[in-house]
Order: C-alpha cells, then sequence, then structure tokens
C-alpha cells in the first residue's frame, strides 16, 4: 500500500457521477455509532465528524474506499518546482446557497482550518507550512517550506467552506445549520443534537443527482439498539457492527455485511509530562511521583495486555493485535515491530524494577459509544492490569466529554492519566499518526495535535520532520520506520490492535467498505442498479 501518489506531476480528471437508481425517491436511514461533535467542519479532526460532514462539504481531493486519491473540487495538479504545486479548481461548481465555488473560498479555508477557537484538535497540521496563492478564480497556488511528499493527503482531509456564508460565521452557526453551506451531494435540512442530521438531495452537485432524496443520519451508542434498529427495519444500515452480533447476521438472510481492515490502531496514551499524575495514586491512596514517565513501567503496562485475548474474546476476532501505529503493509510501518508479548510476570518484575513492587491504583479512562467494543476494552485492560499488580478502575464517558477533557483539561493539558483512544491515519500512512500522537507539541507547526500524553523525544522528532520533507520514496519509507521503531521501543504510546469495520445493510443494498471508516449514504446503491 506504498503510496506515491505525490510524484503524479499531472493529474487530469475523468469525470465520473452517482451510480444512477431507482432509490432517487427514497430516504435512506443510517444508524452511527457516534454522532459529529459539531457541524463546523474545522472544529475538531475526527473521523465522525469528517464521515458525516462529507455529505454536506468536499474537499479538493478526496480518498476511494482504498484511500487512493481522486479529483473533487481540484479537477487536476501539477507540480512547478519541488516546492510549488499548482491546482486547477472544476468550474460551474455552486455552494448551496447558489454561489460560485471559487478560489477566494479555499484561500478563506486555509486561513480558517487551524485557527477555530476552543477546537479540541484542529486541522492545523495539515494546513501549516503551507502557503496558498490565488491565481484567478479558479486556479491556485501551494508553496511549501519544503519539499511536501504528502501534500495531497493533507489536502484530502481539510473540507472547503464558503468564504461568503463562514467569513463571519461562528462555529455555533454551523451547528444551527446558518452556515452549514457546503458544496456536497447533500445540504443540511435538519440537526438535533443526540438525535439526527438529516441531509436532503442537492439536485445541483456537479456529479449529477445523488442516488437518495434524504439520507437521516441516526446516532445510536447502544450496540444491540442499533443492530436491533436495523432487524426490526428503522433503519437500512449501520457501521460498527457489534462483535457480539456478526454470527447472527451472517445467519440472516435480510441482511449484507460487508468489511475492511481500517488505518486505525486503538491504544493507550500515558501522562509523561507532569511530575503528578491526577489519577494514579499509591495503593492507599497517597500521593505518588507520575511513575509513567518512567519507560520501565509503561513497558510494564504494555507486557500486561493480553493482545490475541482482547481480539478472540472481546472483539469477537474483528480485529489484528498491534505493535505499531498502523497494521502491517501500510506505507511507513516496520516489519520489525512486533506487538509485545503477554507476560504479566514481566510486568510485574519491572514494576519493582522502577521501585513499584507493590504497584499502585490507576483510573483508566475511555469513551463510552466511540470506538466498537470501547468500554469493554478498557474494562478487560483493567482485569489484566489487577494481574500484574495495578489497582485498576474504569471510567467511562461520553466520547464530546471524553475528548474534551483528554485534550485541555488542565490549563490546556490533557486531563487524565491513561486513556484508551484510536487514531485514524489522515494520510493513509503512517507519518499523520507519527506526526499527530509522538511528535512534540508544537503549536506553530500543529505537530502533536494528539499527543495527549505530551510524550517528546527530539530524535524522534527530526525524523518525523526528515520524512515529511523527503522525496524520495524509499529513503522517506526507511526515516518513517525508524522514527517508529524508536518511538514505540521508547512505549510512547501503548498499540492494542487494528480494528476491522464491519457494515451492515439491509437485503438489496451494497456499500464498498472503506479503510477510512467513513460511511457515506451518498456511495450506498441499490443492487439492481449497479452494473
Amino acid at each position: 500500500m506504498a503510496r506515491a501518489r505525490w510524484a503524479l506531476l499531472v493529474l487530469m480528471v475523468t469525470s465520473v457521477g452517482f451510480a444512477t437508481s431507482a432509490a432517487t425517491a427514497e430516504d435512506l436511514r443510517i444508524g452511527l455509532l457516534a454522532e459529529p461533535t459539531s457541524l463546523d467542519p474545522h472544529f475538531h479532526n475526527l473521523t465522525p465528524n469528517d464521515s458525516a460532514l462529507s455529505h454536506i462539504y468536499e474537499r479538493l481531493v478526496m480518498p476511494n474506499d482504498k484511500g487512493e486519491l481522486q479529483p473533487a473540487l481540484a479537477e487536476s495538479w501539477s507540480r512547478l518546482d519541488d516546492r510549488t504545486w499548482r491546482f486547477k479548481l472544476r468550474p460551474q461548481v455552486l455552494w448551496h446557497d447558489g454561489s460560485a465555488f471559487t478560489s477566494d473560498d479555499v484561500v478563506f479555508t486555509f486561513e480558517r482550518a487551524p485557527t477555530v477557537p476552543g477546537s479540541p484538535s484542529s486541522y492545523a497540521s495539515a494546513v501549516k507550512g503551507r502557503a496558498i496563492r490565488k491565481i484567478d478564480d479558479l486556479t491556485i497556488d501551494i508553496a511549501t517550506e519544503a519539499p511536501d511528499p504528502l501534500l495531497l493527503n493533507n489536502l484530502a482531509r481539510v473540507m472547503i467552506v464558503s468564504r461568503k456564508s463562514g467569513s463571519v460565521a461562528k462555529t455555533d452557526d454551523y451547528n444551527s445549520g446558518k452556515a452549514a453551506i457546503g458544496t456536497g451531494p447533500y445540504r443540511v435540512a435538519e440537526f438535533v443534537r443526540g438525535q439526527k442530521l438529516i441531509v436532503t438531495r442537492n439536485d445541483t452537485h456537479w456529479r449529477g443527482k445523488p442516488p437518495w432524496d434524504r439520507i437521516i443520519l441516526r446516532p445510536i451508542p447502544d450496540d444491540q439498539t442499533r443492530v436491533a434498529a436495523l432487524t426490526s427495519g428503522d433503519v437500512d444500515m449501520i457501521e460498527d457492527v457489534p462483535t457480539a452480533a456478526l454470527g447472527r447476521l451472517k445467519e440472516d438472510q435480510k441482511v449484507e455485511m460487508v468489511q475492511a481492515v481500517t488505518q486505525r490502531v486503538i491504544y493507550l496514551h500515558m501522562d509523561q509530562f507532569r511530575e503528578t499524575t491526577p489519577f494514579i495514586t499509591a495503593k492507599d491512596g497517597t500521593p505518588v511521583s507520575n511513575p509513567l514517565r518512567d519507560k520501565r513501567v509503561r513497558l510494564a503496562l504494555s507486557k500486561a495486555i493480553n493482545r490475541d485475548a482482547i481480539v478472540a474474546r472481546v472483539m469477537g476476532g474483528a480485529a489484528i493485535p498491534a505493535g505499531q501505529f498502523l497494521a502491517p503493509g501500510f506505507f511507513g510501518t516496520s516489519p520489525t515491530i512486533k506487538p509485545t508479548a503477554y507476560d504479566p510476570e514481566g510486568a510485574k518484575k519491572l514494576f519493582a524494577e522502577a521501585g513499584l513492587p507493590l504497584g499502585f491504583k490507576l483510573t483508566l479512562h475511555s469513551p463510552a459509544g466511540r470506538y466498537t467494543n470501547d468500554v469493554k476494552v478498557a474494562e478487560a485492560l483493567a482485569q489484566m492490569f489487577q494481574r500484574s499488580g495495578i489497582d485498576a478502575t474504569v471510567e467511562s464517558l461520553p466520547p464530546a466529554q471524553f475528548f474534551a477533557r483528554a485534550t485541555s483539561g488542565d490549563k490546556g493539558r490533557p486531563e487524565f492519566s491513561v486513556i484508551l483512544a484510536g487514531r485514524s491515519s489522515g494520510t493513509g500512512e503512517v507519518s499523520d499518526s507519527l506526526a499527530a500522537l509522538v511528535h512534540s507539541v508544537n503549536a506553530s507547526t500543529g505537530t502533536g495535535a494528539a499527543n495527549r500524553g505530551r510524550y517528546s523525544n527530539s530524535d524522534v522528532d527530526t525524523l518525523i520532520e526528515a520524512a515529511q520533507s523527503m522525496i524520495d520514496v524509499p529513503q522517506r519509507a526507511e526515516l518513517l520506520m525508524q522514527a517508529s521503531v524508536l518511538s514505540i521501543s521508547d512505549t510512547a504510546i501503548i498499540p492494542i490492535y487494528y480494528p476491522v469495520q464491519t457494515w451492515a445493510l439491509r437485503k438489496g443494498l451494497t456499500y464498498k467498505p472503506r479503510a477510512d471508516e467513513f460511511t457515506l449514504g451518498s456511495e450506498v446503491m441499490i443492487k439492481e442498479a449497479v452494473k
């Protein structure tokens, strides 16, 4: 899956419209695991947001189901030199309010994306260090500070917004629908937080008439309820099929299932910056120095995890034990890194070597309903930590509350000590995960945007930064592998597993499973209409 698309000097679009379908007079009802936290496409860099809002807004380039970049609002591009790219924008594209899409909107998007107030996880890393210049209404140049092999991949992360509707708008204006004006195949009709997002067909979309009259996105975080909604006919499709239901749905003649190995890792982040950390104490409750700053303690926690058991018993086999940032085969992964072997006695020995023979008391924080079986995974981890001498308990929170506290917390720093989280690579390769999760936090460059443990290693930073400007593909792969090996050997994070994503649909519908985990109603088709 080595993706060297940056080397493509010129790409011209072959326009492909939506598949025609008899479904153009019907509603499509989708049950989501987690709803978008905002209708502001630059507020929160989070997969549920990126997925749901892709119905409304569009990017310059967009990955297909296999992660291959395709033209979207940019119909072609070329490299003028090692640091300058020219993009030709698609003509005759209209915003939902009828105004024309131009290069001014792209320039405005670059200005806005990294500066949204209160953003829990911004898109700064996708646009920082990339200067945009308007050539004419349908042409822009993007100049980079250094050769940028990932420019196209990063552009695929940023949704374009209208200057006209967004120049004076705040996030609340997007959430109310007032400023939620896109160029996408669907327009916002209604957004009721916790209940539904309804979008209606945009008949003037540049790809032609979308396949469904309305798409109704309903958050159904409870696994059993989500499955029941599908089997009872209340929804037509669900994402994140719970592992406990896989066997039953496979035998259901009224249901179809599709699966894909994702570009996500589920992992633990650990507080490595505070001298004392708020959710770790001695077993008698008295304060202790932060043990997570000791590499031996971090490695001991990793050894305490039985990844095979989590995959088999909690995930029902719909996962792969993880040792690094992406599953083997993705660009930049190292073949030398293997998942840490389960060794509870070895974990106890490391705790003793670190001066903690009696262990300590730990609260593990997890979102409730953001990832498949997230709370169950956290509870399994706590039980495994107990076997290695750690008194571990779990506190789970609604996703929006969890991420707000895990990101900001005390004086702009993460609030928790150890968190269960997931990261999907926005670029489809390991560079994005490295830059976000283990690069030192740097607000000016946007790196470390999801580094909630505040891990910092200058040698890792140097390797990541060198890879970000390395044009030579083999050399860049080697730099990324070195950064992966160094950060994982330092236990910067604790990888647990790579999820296998499953979608289920009512019989007669079809969907191409996506490695980015997006659930796109605009790509759901009636089988008879697909030739």
